[in-house]
């Protein structure tokens, strides 16, 4: 806990962003953290609650002690919070920044009174380790002869590779991407995480030991029989890659693009050149519409406004979210409330209003030679569901619209791993097109094979990749010595 009246002295400050207007006008990061002092304030209002539920099932997957490095920050003790810090957490310099903070949704205060800030206060914490020397590179003591080849460097390969080279074994990562870093790098924009800070991360790692291999595709540069052949162990953490598509007529006009091919691209180009080799896909002055919500969808809004779009519309199918907690989503759990997130608030400070239209289904894409020109869209009513049955939706008639598009972006969530690495290597999936491996053993089919993260899990958030891939470098000691020292 922090001070023992503080949740009742102290108000609730969050971390506060740049003026909208203005860093639109560059990718930079848009976040102006508090002082040292402020942030142990915030930290102060954390309560004797007992029971902490930001700790718990519905708050933080990776077990962050959280209570304990509130009390350390309000006390000034900068050092030990760290040690805390990153005794659960191998990337907080992520998760501080993307993470949707399921921790503050179990926030016991939160029942009455705005949420601890638990998000900023872990990225003040590992900020200012890196500003004052304390991360340095851990080079392990002794190696135990054995090799991993980890397939994938997004947030799952990353955290598994960090624990299993802690523990002495030599770990190669194959990323097909020319960079390193999966979703860190290309899939999340610039302003929202900087690339400075993977690349920065990436670069500790590699100094502690850890072998990356970046533009080595498995199922191309190198086979997957080749990885079986010449390592110990094999984890495939390749993320949910497949899309999901949006099978309406015109589908295959120019103009109408997955989000990733949108955003992958462009942050590239950013790192290439600052978009000076135009290799990517510009918003410029055309009329934008994302179809989806979520992160992905919100990162597509903010890259737009950045390229300077004419206008932009945001579609989200489900009906919208109360801006209270409610009934649906009682405490503990995640609340999915309203919110406006910073590429909402950017295009409402240029366009005067929140981009989102709510309830709101795509009929059909139109076109003139080929190109995008429109949507044709209806308005949907959503049923209230019986008990164990899917919620429904029903076209609301006399609600056809026209809306002027010709670039139009598809954020509607992936789907699974593409099937190179799956097929090379042999791998059983699901009915659902994920890694068949159940949670604590993380293995497949496939002997000596073993997956994480969103492959093997479905899409889902940084923190939670983070989670999969320290309980399959569990697994993967186990399996290699027969016990492990590693936690979950």
């Amino acid at each position: 806990m922090g001070k023992e009246t503080g949740f009742i002295e102290y108000k609730r400050v969050s971390t506060a962003y740049r003026d909208p207007k203005k860093r639109i006008q560059d990718f930079d990061e848009f976040l102006q953290p508090l002082s040292e002092e402020d942030r142990k304030i915030q930290a102060a209002r954390c309560m004797d609650c007992g029971v902490p539920f930001c700790q718990s099932d519905n708050g933080c997957p990776v077990d962050n002690l959280i209570p304990e490095w509130n009390d350390l920050v309000y006390r000034g003790e900068w050092q030990e919070a760290f040690y805390r810090l990153i005794k659960t957490n191998n990337f907080p310099e992520f998760t501080g920044r993307v993470c949707p903070a399921p921790c503050e949704h179990a926030c016991v205060l939160g029942i009455n009174e705005p949420a601890i800030t638990i998000k900023d206060n872990e990225c003040t914490i590992i900020d200012r380790a890196y500003k004052h020397g304390l991360m340095k590179p851990r080079i392990p003591k002794r190696r135990t002869g054995k090799k991993i080849a980890i397939i994938g460097s997004g947030p799952a390969g990353l955290a598994s590779a960090d624990q299993l080279n802690q523990v002495g074994h030599r770990v190669e990562v194959f990323e097909r991407d020319d960079r390193i870093g999966g979703l860190l790098m290309y899939g999340i924009p610039n302003m929202k995480l900087s690339k400075e800070l993977v690349q920065r991360r990436v670069d500790l790692l590699s100094a502690e030991g850890i072998v990356f291999r970046p533009g080595v595709a498995v199922g191309s540069a190198i086979s997957g029989e080749k990885l079986l052949e010449s390592f110990d162990a094999v984890l495939v953490a390749v993320g949910s890659t497949r899309p999901r598509d949006l099978p309406i007529d015109g589908r295959s006009l120019e103009g109408v693009h997955y989000a990733m091919d949108f955003l992958r691209p462009n942050t590239k180009s950013l790192l290439d050149s600052q978009l000076r080799d135009g290799n990517f896909i510009s918003a410029k002055g055309k009329h934008v519409v994302v179809i989806g919500g979520g992160d992905t969808g919100n990162d597509c809004i903010g890259t737009a406004m950045r390229h300077g779009c004419k206008s932009l519309t945001n579609f989200e199918l489900l009906a919208k979210p109360p801006k209270e907690r409610g009934t649906q989503f009682p405490w503990p759990t995640f609340a999915r409330t309203y919110k406006l997130d910073y590429g909402h608030a950017e295009a409402a400070a240029v366009f005067d209003n929140d981009p989102r239209e709510y309830g709101i289904l795509s009929e059909r894409f139109i076109g003139e030679n080929g190109k995008l020109t429109g949507i044709q869209t209806v308005r949907v009513r959503w049923e209230k569901p019986m008990p164990g049955q899917r919620p429904s939706f029903q076209k609301i008639e006399g609600t056809e619209e026209h809306w002027e598009c010709d670039l139009a972006l598809l954020s509607m969530g992936f789907v699974g791993p593409e099937p190179t690495v799956c097929d090379q290597l042999g791998i059983t999936l699901d009915e659902i097109g994920r890694i068949d491996a159940q949670y604590g053993s993380f293995a497949t089919n496939v002997k000596k094979v073993f997956t994480a993260g969103d492959a093997r899990r479905g899409q889902s958030l940084v923190v939670w990749a983070i989670k999969e891939g320290r309980g399959a470098a569990k697994a993967i000691d186990t399996f290699l010595c027969g016990s492990s020292t590693l936690p979950d």
